[in-house]
């Protein structure tokens, strides 16, 4: 059931500039629903305009636990927090689902919004993305050779591209 802490903007409304939002503040990527779900700690990423569709977009590495539930999912969830929450990110960030709880490691409360995708009552912006395109990056279409250097161990990121159907915000 969805929270009601949260209303539901328009993505417009979103005030918030991208650049901080992801890159110094953080996302949790999550997917699956309350009955068996993962999530992870992102700071690469982002949102735009896509064939006539706004759209955010995330990248998961090929052994991340998450991703498994990202590609069976037709939705996924980017949750952002508080600063008084970079503990609870970098936990979610350093350990697997595999292994742990995450939820209950931190105390984050899921939540299951109406389209059966799980996200979290403590972050104070919530966008939903229904899944419309995934890439794998290749190293040959780097065109800046020191992307490389991200990739030590040859393990590319898999983009998925969300059509931006709801956010929620506090």
């Amino acid at each position: 059931m969805e929270n009601s802490e949260f209303r539901e903007i328009h993505s417009e409304q979103i005030t918030i500039n991208p650049f901080t939002l992801i890159g110094e503040g953080w996302m949790l990527i999550t997917a699956g629903t309350l009955s068996a779900y993962n999530t992870m700690t992102a700071s690469w990423g982002g949102f735009g305009y896509l064939w006539e569709k706004n759209v955010c977009f995330c990248v998961i590495r090929p052994q991340r636990y998450t991703r498994e539930f990202v590609e069976k999912s037709a939705y996924f969830t980017l949750s952002y927090f508080a600063e008084k929450y970079r503990n609870v990110l970098e936990f979610c960030g350093y350990h697997s689902g595999r292994k742990v709880n995450k939820a209950i490691a931190t105390g984050l409360t899921p939540v299951e919004n109406p389209s059966g995708v799980v996200y979290f009552n403590e972050a104070h912006l919530v966008i939903v993305g229904k899944k419309i395109y995934f890439q794998d990056l290749q190293p040959q279409n780097f065109l800046d050779a020191g992307i490389a250097r991200f990739y030590p161990k040859q393990d590319y990121h898999r983009m998925f591209i969300g059509e931006v159907i709801k956010c929620l915000t506090k």
